[in-house]
């Protein structure tokens, strides 16, 4: 199977999917890879079409929630040839909007995974609460 027909699980989506500012998110370089695009390229759909994504869709991450981020996961620090702007934020409903913006048939593939995963943790949570 090529990179263009591949099929991620809903399991392998959700350790991307992080809690911040009591919302689950995706970021942007996550969403990318995802959606089998360049980050650089999902953020300049993102900018040409700001007004599709309002601030329970989408928002930038401070520098403090970044650095936060750093340490738990994989991401380059600043500096060091990764990335010079502050990372995205996408909601579930903007990860779907975003694939609506890139167009590509890999990107609403994708869409129906990354809406699963969303579900599949809202639903854990629930359960969890109910256990608790």
């Amino acid at each position: 199977m090529n990179k263009e027909t591949e099929i991620v699980p809903a399991s392998d989506i959700a350790p991307l999917i992080h809690s911040i500012r009591d919302q689950r998110v995706i970021l942007d370089s996550d969403l990318a890879k995802l959606y089998g695009v360049q980050t650089f390229r999902l953020n300049e759909a993102l900018k040409r079409n700001r007004e599709r994504f309002p601030e329970d869709f989408l928002f930038q991450l401070t520098p403090e929630e970044r650095d936060a981020l750093t340490s738990q996961i994989a991401m380059s620090k600043p500096g060091r040839g990764g990335r010079r702007t502050l990372p995205y934020a996408f909601t579930e409903h903007g990860a779907i909007m975003a694939a609506n913006v890139l167009n590509s048939p890999r990107a609403a593939q994708m869409s129906v995974f990354v809406v699963r995963a969303f579900v599949k943790m809202r639903s854990l949570l629930t359960d969890t609460r109910e256990l608790a």
